[in-house]
């Protein structure tokens, strides 16, 4: 008898719903505590803590919906067959369109377009309530209903562009890669995700905002003074829209070898008042450059990448595994997507333990920039953020220690101020 593996994958996303669920009950319950965290009591207003434990509130009761409808939708398309159902209607389609319906890669086309047009229909309500009603409520959205559908017909037609070609070119490696698959596979998803780091700064994002050099003045002066003493290569120093869209704030940096870029969000500027508090985040993201973070993480992900594809290889040609899900052919890219099921706990488990790393790299950075002599004004930066973006105030450890990847405002504060403690 063959093993129910459809089943088996159900019933384990069932339990990870509820286990997330708990730890959302709990996440709530901390959300709902009425006070500050004594860490924060008098570093953050009580009008602000007010206005983030609604707009946190919000955010979690929505959460609790939209989680339950996603676990209904995605165990119902599992268990009653609708991914199979799907790809032999896309068979009956392209037959109707008068294209081979033989040809996989015009099969796995034409169903890719079915499924991305019932994913944009069931999670538009979603997104509409999230933006114009939770957003807006609370402040934070700053874009038109036109706005907000041009950016999703951009982005469907960026796919329509970007997609065929890359998924033509796996089918054919799959086809064609014999027992060497795995590393065709990761050498053609290794200098995709290098093309992508290139060219989606430079022609994809700029389809979405616009980005304007940071004018002359102190503030920039700063920021290449900080770089330049860092050995870091800065080429360009931009300012992106961000209020376009949203009043949330970030900063980020890009780019290769010698040619590296910040960008601030124009939020960021309008939040921290004080030059020293853009420098000091500025400080923190040098941190992770500095220290190799951005280098440890893509050698992480290439890893992981190598290590699917291995497991996918492993399990492409069974049909056991491919008839348990309905299906009685073996398409490349539902094996895809079916391994991707299959090997969902491993994710979870790698997820968190990625996430680990990640907060222990952003205390690292916090001290880099503590070195550097930003200690308090990386303080001060971190509480605006805190305060401007409404993020939770008081956190429940089992939430944050399996979603966060960055640490609490509390533990970073703590920890900026640890060093102090012991000078003392």
């Amino acid at each position: 008898m063959a093993f129910p593996f459809m089943e088996a994958v159900v019933c384990f996303m069932i339990l990870m719903y509820l286990f997330e669920s708990y730890l959302d009950l709990r996440q709530h319950a901390a959300l709902k505590l009425p006070t500050l965290p004594k860490t924060l009591e008098g570093v953050i207003s009580q009008e602000k803590f007010e206005k983030s434990r609604a707009y946190s509130l919000d955010k979690s009761n929505f959460h609790f919906v939209h989680e339950f409808f996603t676990i209904l939708m995605d165990s119902a398309i599992l268990f009653f067959g609708i991914l199979p159902w799907f790809w032999k209607k896309s068979g009956e389609f392209l037959v109707l369109a008068g294209l081979d319906a033989e040809n996989e890669i015009f099969h796995t086309l034409a169903f890719l377009a079915g499924v991305t047009f019932w994913s944009q229909i069931t999670d538009l309500p979603f997104s509409l309530y999230s933006t114009f009603v939770i957003e807006a409520r609370h402040g934070f959205n700053k874009q038109t209903i036109w706005l907000f559908f041009r950016d999703m017909i951009k982005g469907i037609a960026l796919a329509v562009v970007i997609g065929p070609p890359i998924v033509a070119a796996i089918i054919v490696i799959v086809q064609k890669g014999g027992p060497y698959l795995a590393i065709y596979l990761w050498g053609f998803m290794f200098v995709l995700s290098l093309v992508m780091m290139t060219l989606y700064p430079i022609l994809i994002a700029p389809l979405f905002n616009k980005f304007t050099p940071l004018p002359d003045g102190e503030l920039r002066a700063k920021i290449e003074s900080l770089a330049s003493s860092l050995k870091f290569p800065l080429k360009k120093l931009f300012v992106v829209d961000g209020s376009t869209r949203s009043s949330h704030s970030n900063a980020y940096m890009y780019g290769f070898f010698n040619n590296k870029r910040i960008v601030l969000y124009d939020t960021l500027l309008q939040q921290c008042k004080k030059d020293e508090e853009v420098v000091a985040v500025i400080a923190h993201e040098l941190g992770h450059w500095k220290l190799n973070h951005t280098m440890y993480s893509f050698i992480a992900v290439q890893i992981l990448t190598f290590l699917q594809f291995g497991g996918y290889t492993l399990v492409r040609n069974s049909k056991d595994l491919f008839q348990s899900f309905g299906f009685d052919t073996q398409p490349v890219l539902i094996g895809l997507i079916i391994f991707q099921h299959t090997v969902i706990p491993l994710q979870h488990l790698v997820s968190f333990g990625l996430n680990l790393v990640s907060r222990s790299f952003e205390f690292q950075a916090d001290a880099f920039a503590k070195k550097l002599g930003y200690s308090l004004a990386l303080r001060a930066g971190l509480v605006k953020l805190q305060e401007e973006n409404l993020s939770a105030m008081n956190t429940d450890p089992w939430y944050s220690a399996y979603h966060y990847s960055h640490p609490p405002l509390v533990e970073r504060l703590a920890a900026l101020d640890e060093p102090d403690k012991k000078a003392d």
